[in-house]
């Protein structure tokens, strides 16, 4: 879509003094630098299983009405305001930035996003906050410890004396089962406003959003909603009508790049969030998969003027030399053609399937990779290659981790 003139689309993190702004550029993914996005609803991941010392025993509020009011007055006291200094507190030249996070277990645990904790998206050398200061509610402020942080899905966590405050958990719902139109409300401290209310409606869900704390890599099934969000608001939860988080607030898509004017918010959903956690309280990192493909989304239209006899899947325009993709054997296209107004590069293998779950778009394949496998695992690739059925099986590597 062309924009309007003078115009200019910008995803900026929200977080105050923290913030990052990057132009949108063509669709990335973690396969490579042309991952689609998917405009079919995919097949939900399951979300991975926390253990007991990041969960909690707090229920979901009762009813199925939206009350505003009582959701801030059950959730509030678990929301925190999140100070990060990357050098010395006392100086002045220390860079520090602000944002929001919330309590998800009696054990101390605090759910946020990477970028409110570390410098990622504003330098190539991702490096953590030397200190980390936690605000309740009530106004008691404590020392918090990072525990890790996922730059892939902006995940960051955090950790506080769990002897040190009064503790409100916050209870995790099932981002899987989101839908559009219902209500939601965030909770953060957006421009360093502590405990804010707004209220919105999740407006898409799905979305495939560049991330900010990662160049060429995108953030699958993220919440789209038109609850405002701004600067400082970022790692704080997006909640549904039960009180239930269901979301992190991440990012601001707007027009002037503030996120002043009437842009969109983005939360990373709290499935993935799961997948996160569970691993860095393992083990202190998150690995994921890596296949070495760029894809895009093979459509009707797109498979009947390029002559392919599968009508959907992910169509691989690139292998990665070297990659795993390439060793066993994946093509990627091999001429570039205008179609529907776009170039596409064809004649590679179209990917239907991967270990007998359905891939009907690019996001599919890195939903799948991201979430269903690990490094190391074999995963058997079903393709299309010249009207032909085939199967590959794939060796799977480890993403490789930013600079830090």
């Amino acid at each position: 879509m062309r924009l309007p003139a003078l115009a200019v689309v910008t995803v900026v993190a929200a977080v105050l003094g923290g913030g990052a702004a990057l132009g949108i550029g063509k669709s990335t993914g973690w396969l490579d630098e042309r991952t689609q996005t998917v405009v079919v609803k995919a097949q939900p991941s399951q979300a991975a299983s926390l253990p007991a010392s990041a969960t909690s025993k707090v229920l979901p509020l009762q009813g199925s009405s939206f009350d505003p009011q009582r959701i801030f007055a059950a959730r509030s006291p678990g929301v925190v305001t999140i100070f990060a200094y990357f050098g010395d507190p006392k100086s002045e030249a220390t860079e520090r930035a602000q944002g929001s996070g919330f309590v998800i277990s009696p054990r101390g645990y605090i759910l946020t996003n990477s970028h409110v904790i570390t410098n990622a998206g504003e330098s190539s050398k991702v490096q953590a906050a030397q200190h980390l200061y936690v605000e309740f509610a009530d106004g008691d402020r404590v020392e918090a410890h990072s525990v890790g942080w996922d730059l892939y899905d902006d995940v960051g966590l955090i950790r506080v004396d769990p002897g040190a405050p009064r503790l409100s958990p916050v209870p995790l719902g099932d981002s899987a089962l989101v839908n559009v139109g219902e209500p939601v409300a965030a909770i953060g401290s957006p421009l360093g406003n502590e405990n804010t209310l707004t209220v919105g409606v999740v407006s898409a869900i799905h979305r495939s959003i560049g991330a900010i704390t990662v160049q060429k890599y995108k953030v699958i099934d993220a919440i789209q909603t038109d609850t405002p969000i701004t600067h400082g608001s970022s790692g704080g939860p997006l909640l549904d009508a039960r009180g239930r988080v269901i979301g992190i607030n991440a990012q601001i898509r707007s027009t002037s790049g503030n996120g002043n004017d009437s842009g969109i918010g983005f939360a990373i959903p709290i499935d993935a969030a799961k997948n996160s956690v569970a691993q860095l309280i393992a083990k202190g990192r998150v690995t994921y998969a890596y296949v070495g493909i760029s894809t895009e989304n093979m459509t009707p239209s797109l498979a009947r003027v390029l002559g392919y006899k599968t009508q959907h899947g992910a169509l691989i325009v690139d292998v990665s030399g070297g990659s795993p993709g390439a060793k066993a054997g994946l093509e990627g296209g091999d001429r570039e053609v205008d179609v529907l107004d776009r170039t596409v590069t064809t004649g590679g293998d179209v990917i239907v399937a991967i270990d007998g779950t359905p891939i009907r778009g690019a996001d599919d394949v890195v939903r799948f990779v991201s979430y269903s496998v690990r490094p190391k695992d074999v995963a058997v690739f079903t393709i299309i290659r010249h009207g032909q059925r085939k199967k590959v099986a794939v060796t799977l590597a480890a993403r490789l981790l930013p600079p830090g």
